[in-house]
């Protein structure tokens, strides 16, 4: 945490060395130099360094550059509970088309199905979110008429922007999920479970299919970052009100307190998703244990 706001406090300040927006905001003198006494604008750059520091450890990120009458941290309570419900039911469908076409592919390996699915999972990889945001909107806003094209309020308002944003995670899951699978059902324990006589369901989803997604949990941290990163232009395309969407003003109008913000947040829930993804490993595999 400590690196990545030292890296993007520095990298901001070459951008815009006095606040850029700051400047700009027409407010009465007293006002701008309390501002700035507040930022540590009239301070050395050290100073300033620390000073930002402590507030940002303190998890105090002050008034916005962009916006009068706002603060930071009141731009974060609006916007990042609409992106972790976007990201979250972005990860859910992710998972869900990945595991499901994973397994099937499995089970059905070279066929019409598995080779199928293989295609549409490599499409998924190599075409961005964003392109086939607008695909999207095209076939399932104008010509079929089934989602709005835009707009926040409504749970269906939601399902567009999070196929769209797991589209590739979901890709990745499934090729995962079907090379897992493929080398689990060749393992002696499997050939046992079949000879008991257990269901072929049973089999696959109880036995085979806990063997198989260690790759899978593994890819799960690096997934939920490209999800909130990816998240950050979808928010723009469908207008949802998001934490992406204020990042990015806040990056093309040079607002420091809010871009650092949005990244330290994100770190945050970077490093807290792997440390979860860590800890799970012992819960789906006997075989891993954690030391103490």
């Amino acid at each position: 945490m400590w690196v990545v706001f030292t890296v993007s406090f520095f990298l901001m300040w070459i951008v815009a060395p006095q606040g850029a927006t700051l400047s700009e905001r027409q407010l009465p003198e007293a006002v701008m130099q309390n501002i700035r006494a507040y930022h540590g604008l009239d301070k050395p750059l050290h100073e300033r360094y620390f000073h930002e520091m402590w507030r940002f450890a303190r998890f105090d990120f002050g008034p916005s550059g962009r916006l009068q009458d706002k603060t930071v941290n009141e731009i974060l309570q609006e916007g990042l509970p609409i992106s972790i419900s976007l990201g979250t039911l972005g990860l859910c469908f992710a998972m869900l088309l990945g595991f499901a076409t994973g397994i099937v592919s499995a089970l059905k390996r070279q066929s019409v199905i598995d080779v199928t699915f293989r295609l549409i999972a490599t499409l998924g990889i190599a075409i961005p979110n964003f392109v086939l945001a607008g695909f999207a909107i095209i076939i399932f806003v104008f010509w079929l008429k089934l989602f709005p094209a835009a707009g926040w309020g409504r749970p269906i308002d939601l399902v567009l922007p999070s196929l769209c944003l797991a589209a590739p995670f979901a890709a990745y899951i499934s090729r995962l999920t079907r090379t897992g699978m493929l080398e689990v059902l060749g393992q002696d324990y499997i050939r046992t479970a079949y000879a008991k006589g257990l269901m072929p369901t049973t089999v696959v989803l109880k036995h085979a299919f806990r063997g198989a997604i260690l790759p899978v949990v593994s890819y799960l941290g690096p997934a939920t970052a490209g999800i909130l990163t990816g998240s950050l232009v979808l928010e723009r395309i469908f207008f949802i009100p998001g934490l992406g969407s204020h990042f990015i003003e806040a990056v093309m109008q040079k607002d420091h307190q809010v871009s650092l913000a949005v990244v330290m947040v994100y770190t945050l829930l970077l490093f807290t998703m792997n440390t979860l993804v860590d800890l799970s490993y012992g819960l789906i595999d006997p075989r891993v244990k954690l030391d103490k």
